[in-house]
């Protein structure tokens, strides 16, 4: 799998935001320094390859927790339609809805056409459709979505610095957990 890093971004200061989860808390990114924060950019609420990666994360987000890691996932939808598709999930960490994208904009998290119609080319991208679907993700086009977006991951050191800044070659791929769990190594808790 690609590991395609923006080196622009890595070691700046993260972009601050405040916004609100899934159940209307606030949610303030500087309330997440003296921790790791993985913060995730999906493509849209029923999109099936962004909804594994959440199950993936849920399934492994104690041991992170453990090792000093908090978790925030974004979706270009809006709160109806998360509480209707990865809603269901019920992730232990925030779920923000962005239907206007403005937290997209702030990391340039990009849409691509040409992404998408090569993740439906590739063998790995049918590969993880596969997967979703065995994991009970079906393939579902949410109405009004912005379709080309593509899933983007950024690893925020405590101090609130980029040390990782992942975007997509293909929708499913993500930063690796072996990168996180690198950087993770460095910090005492």
């Amino acid at each position: 799998m690609t590991q395609t890093t923006n080196k622009r971004l890595v070691s700046m200061a993260a972009p601050i935001f405040q916004s609100a989860d899934l159940f209307d808390r606030p949610i303030d990114l500087r309330d997440y320094q003296g921790r790791w924060l993985l913060l995730s950019f999906y493509r849209n609420a029923a999109c099936a390859l962004c909804n594994l990666r959440v199950h993936e994360l849920i399934r492994s987000y104690d041991e992170y927790q453990a090792k000093g890691l908090d978790m925030l996932a974004v979706f270009e939808s809006p709160r109806v339609n998360m509480l209707q598709y990865v809603g269901k999930q019920e992730a232990p960490f925030p779920l923000i809805a962005d239907p206007e994208a403005r937290l997209y904009d702030l990391y340039s998290v990009e849409t691509s056409e040409g992404k998408v119609q090569a993740t439906m080319a590739a063998p790995e991208g049918q590969a993880r459709v596969q997967a979703a679907a065995a994991a009970g993700f079906a393939l579902i086009k949410e109405e009004g979505s912005n379709f080309y977006r593509i899933p983007a991951d950024f690893l925020i050191d405590p101090d609130g610095i980029i040390r990782e800044a992942f975007y997509s070659d293909l929708i499913g791929q993500h930063l690796s957990l072996d990168v996180i769990d690198e950087h993770l190594k460095t910090t005492v808790i």
